[in-house]
């Protein structure tokens, strides 16, 4: 066995070694000194301590923090909405609708897109009084009590909110998507709606106000419909004709209105599946027992992942230009050209007209800006604070740890229908009653 002299020598070279490669390798943070004592004491024969902890290198590269994009908030009431677009005082009843059906925006990260988002359906013409945004962040009373920050990822502005004259509604816990859809689900039960619209966050909202080809009449012509009155012809329509619908789209579900009772059918959505994939696997469903899904227009709903520089844009309020910030932009080094300067036509006759389109134009940008090659949900790492506030969870480990889940959730798809895509019924003939039953069908 060597003797004593031998391991000391040993542990020397190997603390050389480790001193060399601390100067090669600067971002790792496993000190030297915590070596030295280590190896030290295994040469002098006693027991080995725990194991040395390694860190993860720092990232080299931290986003720039987010603004506010309405700061009028803060001190004043919100500008008026263009006058074509308020809503006339129970619009509903007009539509023969028994109860005002709701709007449901689920949020958990990005204030600034959830707000915009809020603005951009208010301003097209929803009344804010029905529309409910659904606090789904996990940190409990925190935001009511304004215990976060603007940098935190779960911060939401209670306050701004009540400003805008919206509902807020908070889940108990941080619920997956599949788990939010449910969610929204029981709040039919509560609060007795027999249908309800539903958006997602990352959405800029417009009604046709030049006519959307025949959608409706330009804004300042007899018989122009906001977003909002064509959602409730929508509705009626679907009412009048009955039959088994489950869904009415509008882009995809960008903007969806719902039917509780073909929800109730197939049993909610497979909360095992907690997000991508788990609509392929509810709507599919829901095409096996009969139910329909009709796409329909009511207006320009646009999947964005950044926000207009200032929400006044979407009031009118001259001087306010159309441009979008990007809430997690890449290194500069990194950062290609993008048309984020303020958008004007200098061809249009209507100052209005100009101004929604250049709103128009600007969501536009927005959609191709986060379906380019950056990846569609890097936006969601934009904040990086709230480090000590109630309830912190480190964005960077909330990012890592839903791309696990997220992946679970596919595979527990493919083991459940025996199959990789979503168009069960025209790709592989399955039925409702196949679920977990068949063998895969791919390699």
């Amino acid at each position: 066995m060597p003797n004593r002299r031998v391991l000391l020598n040993l542990g020397i070279f190997t603390i050389a070694c480790l001193v060399i490669a601390g100067i090669a390798f600067p971002s790792s943070r496993v000190t030297i000194q915590d070596l030295v004592v280590q190896k030290v004491q295994e040469a002098k024969g006693a027991k080995p301590g725990p194991p040395v902890k390694k860190y993860k290198p720092e990232p080299t590269y931290v986003p720039p923090p987010i603004r506010e994009n309405f700061p009028l908030l803060a001190t004043s009431p919100p500008p008026p909405i263009p006058k074509w677009n308020q809503p006339r005082e129970d619009m509903y009843k007009e539509y023969h609708l028994p109860v005002a059906p709701p709007l449901l925006i689920g949020f958990t990260r990005t204030w600034p897109v959830l707000q915009q988002a809020v603005v951009s359906y208010i301003t097209a013409g929803w009344p804010a009084s029905q529309i409910y945004v659904i606090e789904n962040t996990g940190v409990q009373q925190a935001n009511a009590r304004g215990q976060l920050s603007l940098q935190n990822p779960f911060f939401l502005n209670h306050t701004a909110l009540k400003a805008l004259g919206v509902n807020i509604i908070q889940t108990p816990t941080l619920l997956s998507f599949a788990q939010l859809q449910n969610f929204y689900l029981s709040l039919t039960y509560e609060h007795n709606w027999p249908y309800y619209f539903w958006s997602h966050m990352d959405v800029v909202a417009l009604s046709f106000e030049d006519g959307g080809g025949g959608m409706t009449v330009p804004y300042n012509q007899p018989g122009y419909k906001t977003l909002y009155e064509l959602a409730l012809a929508a509705l009626r329509n679907q009412r009048a004709k009955g039959g088994k619908w489950a869904m009415r789209f509008f882009a995809y579900d960008h903007l969806s209105l719902v039917n509780p009772e073909a929800y109730e059918d197939v049993g909610g959505w497979d909360t095992m599946i907690p997000y991508y994939a788990t609509d392929c696997d509810m709507y599919e469903r829901l095409r096996m027992k009969g139910w329909s899904i009709v796409e329909d227009r009511v207006g320009i709903i646009t999947d964005v992942a950044s926000a207009f520089e200032d929400l006044r844009v979407f009031y009118r309020v001259d001087g306010v230009q159309a441009k979008f910030v990007d809430p997690n932009p890449p290194p500069p080094e990194k950062n290609q050209r993008r048309d984020t300067d303020g958008v004007t036509r200098r061809d249009e006759e209507d100052p209005n007209l100009a101004k929604w389109h250049a709103l128009r134009i600007t969501s536009d940008n927005m959609y191709h800006h986060k379906h380019g090659n950056r990846g569609r949900n890097t936006w969601q790492l934009g904040q990086q604070g709230g480090q000590g506030e109630p309830f912190y969870y480190p964005q960077q480990g909330l990012a890592e740890a839903l791309e696990l889940i997220t992946e679970t959730g596919r595979e527990i798809f493919r083991r459940k229908w025996g199959h990789r895509d979503c168009e069960l019924i025209k790709d592989g003939h399955r039925v409702y009653d196949d679920a977990w039953r068949l063998e895969k069908d791919f390699k």
